[in-house]
């Protein structure tokens, strides 16, 4: 079990098999906004979607293929965090990043954004991170830029966004980068 406190109010910590069913009810309040972006949306219907999740992200976690973990805001789930695509000879991933509409705006992700990149390049000795987002995604792609990241290129057509291809920009970030860039909480 990982956990990384962000704030008073505001907890990260893997998911426990119990957190499912308020999981679904974050993502299914917040299904309209979520669908443009992110394709596993769809597939998370009912609470057993969830639970199925949380499954793999423990097995995840336990193979160190990668670290999914909740954002709590005073006990309740309101979003995620993930890493993904774990390269241990690279000492490279890829992170995400989703949050509640309710929730949205107030600065959470990029908060619990630094807390997750402190803990991903000191406790986990990475050497490299990167974010893929969609260009039209405004919202998604301003952290990034807030955050310091570089954007390294665009892949054209390289996802699907509503059944039609759609450019990925990959933006990273390197330890050394992030030790003389890092922003203020």
């Amino acid at each position: 079990m990982v956990t990384i406190e962000v704030d008073e109010n505001i907890m990260l910590r893997s998911y426990k098999p119990a957190d499912a069913a308020a999981l679904f009810t974050a993502i299914d309040d917040s299904r309209p906004r979520l669908h443009p972006w992110l394709a596993w949306v769809d597939a998370t219907t009912r609470p057993a979607h969830s639970q199925q999740f949380i499954e793999q992200s423990l097995q995840r976690l336990e193979c160190q293929e990668g670290l999914d973990m909740g954002i709590f805001y005073n006990g309740q789930v309101i979003g995620g965090l993930g890493m993904r695509e774990w390269q241990h000879d690279l000492k490279r991933a890829q992170i995400g990043y989703w949050i509640a509409t309710d929730f949205e705006g107030k600065g959470i992700v990029r908060r619990s954004l630094i807390k997750f990149i402190d803990f991903l390049f000191d406790k986990l000795s990475l050497n490299k991170l990167e974010i893929h987002f969609v260009p039209a995604n405004k919202r998604s792609a301003s952290l990034p830029r807030l955050l310091g990241f570089t954007i390294e290129g665009v892949i054209r057509q390289s996802t699907l966004r509503n059944g039609m291809p759609d450019d990925t920009v990959i933006a990273g970030m390197l330890r050394s980068e992030w030790t003389s860039k890092r922003p203020a909480d």
